[in-house]
């Protein structure tokens, strides 16, 4: 059984940092994707960030490109998001999901997540 289990969320001031964490466990593909998604009040979720982990190719929003990193242990059972710069509008409960069909609907998009985690709630004040 695939799982995954955000952490790492918090309250920090506008111009701070986090690290979100997403523990992998019950995937026995070789290579997927995996990525971050966010939600913040009264929003539809977006895309944050997303890595295939055969080959690094990584994408990024718009909205955090030069300010986010998205990143993967050696063992790929961890997958983490560094989160610099931050701005109040990056408040949100942040979400990893995992694809296992190497992106047929999309490399970074919502449909086609095959399983996702619990939220983490990020709060960034002004």
């Amino acid at each position: 059984e695939v799982q995954l289990q955000a952490s790492g969320g918090g309250l920090v001031q506008a111009g701070g940092s986090l690290r979100l964490s997403c523990a992998v466990s019950g995937v026995t593909r070789d290579s997927y994707i995996i990525g971050w998604f966010r939600q913040a009040p009264g929003k539809e979720r977006e895309a944050v960030s997303c890595i295939r982990t055969s080959d690094g190719r990584i994408y990024y929003g718009e909205s955090v490109k030069g300010r986010f990193s998205i990143v993967s242990d050696n063992a790929k059972t961890t997958e983490y998001l560094q989160m610099d710069s931050l701005k109040p509008e990056d408040t949100g409960v942040y979400y990893c999901a995992v694809d296992l069909n190497q992106g047929l609907l999309g490399f970074c998009d919502l449909v086609g997540r095959d399983y996702w985690g619990e939220g983490t709630q990020v709060t960034v004040s002004s």
